[in-house]
């Protein structure tokens, strides 16, 4: 019956007349519409986001590594603010991950 996706957009279309009624139609692609335009915007967002703190992280072990080890150097209150760092690097590295796996498997 339903061979063909031509076949199924009449059904659905019929659907839409008889349920909502012919007035409707304009609205219901309207607000179609507008979900589109919105699940753009916030794609084009998170990439715009996902690809700032890949740029800041891999900015920030250049800036942060020194040939002296200013680490090393740091004074022994500092073992929180290390432990700190080390978090945070390895959250860096999960949302690295994670944005190679999302690219891989999205490709757009």
């Amino acid at each position: 019956m339903l061979d063909s996706a031509t076949d199924l957009i009449i059904v659905i279309i019929v659907a839409v007349v008889l349920f909502a009624g012919a007035n409707k139609i304009p609205e219901i692609f309207h607000s179609f519409g507008r979900a589109v335009g919105e699940y753009k915007k916030g794609k084009v967002e998170s990439e715009m986001e996902l690809s700032r703190i890949v740029q800041v992280s891999s900015q920030a072990p250049a800036q942060t590594s020194s040939p002296t080890g200013s680490a090393q150097a740091a004074p022994s209150g500092s073992a929180g603010t290390d432990e700190k760092t080390r978090q945070l690097e390895a959250q860096i590295a999960e949302l690295q991950r994670q944005l190679q796996e999302i690219k891989s498997k999205g490709g757009n």
